[in-house]
C-alpha cells in the first residue's frame, strides 16, 4: 500500500510539473510600446501593421532549460494556428544570433528568430524570468504576461488566445 501511495504521489508531481508559469494581467499603466522588430532572416515584424492578428512573444534563451523544453510544444502551437488571425514570434535574449540559430534548427524550430543580444528589449518590457511570455491582442495591446515554462499543446493557451480580442 505505501509503494502504490508512493508511486502516485510522483505522478501527481510529474503531472504538475508543467504547471511551472505565472499568469499575469499586464498592467494598463504600461503601455506597450512601439515595436518594430526583424528576425534573423531580415523579416519585418511591425506590430503596428500586424493589426487584426494575435502575437505570441516568447522571450527564451539556449542556456534557459525550461526555454529549451517549451519552445518545440510553442511551435506544435503555431503549427495549429491560423497565421491570418495568430503570430508567434520568438526573442533570443543575451546571446549570439548563430547560437540560438543552430538550435532552432536542430529542433526543427521554424519560428521567426529575433535577436535582443544585450538584452535591451527585455529590460524595457522589463522581463528577468525567462521564459516569459506577452500574448497580444488584435488591436496591438499587451495584455497578459506569463512567466514561466508553459505546455503549448495544452489546452489552456488555446483558450488563452481565443481569448483576446
Amino acid at each position: 500500500m505505501r509503494f502504490l501511495i508512493l508511486l502516485c504521489a510522483a505522478c501527481l508531481g510529474n503531472a504538475s510539473a508543467w504547471a511551472q508559469y505565472e499568469k499575469t494581467p499586464w498592467p494598463n499603466s504600461h503601455k506597450t510600446p512601439p515595436w518594430v522588430f526583424r528576425d534573423v532572416t531580415g523579416q519585418v515584424f511591425d506590430v503596428s501593421q500586424m493589426r487584426g492578428k494575435k502575437i505570441i512573444l516568447n522571450v527564451w534563451a539556449t542556456w534557459c532549460a525550461p526555454c529549451k523544453y517549451e519552445l518545440p510544444n510553442l511551435q506544435v502551437f503555431s503549427d495549429l494556428q491560423d497565421p491570418a488571425k495568430v503570430v508567434v514570434l520568438t526573442l533570443n535574449v543575451k546571446e549570439p544570433p548563430s547560437r540560438a540559430l543552430r538550435f532552432m534548427q536542430s529542433q526543427q524550430i521554424s519560428l521567426p528568430l529575433i535577436s535582443d543580444p544585450k538584452g535591451e528589449w527585455t529590460q524595457k518590457l522589463g522581463i528577468k524570468v525567462y521564459p516569459s511570455t506577452l500574448l497580444i491582442d488584435s488591436l496591438g495591446q499587451i495584455k497578459w504576461r506569463i512567466v514561466g515554462e508553459v505546455d503549448w499543446t495544452s489546452a489552456e493557451p488555446q483558450t488563452w488566445v481565443n481569448s483576446l480580442r
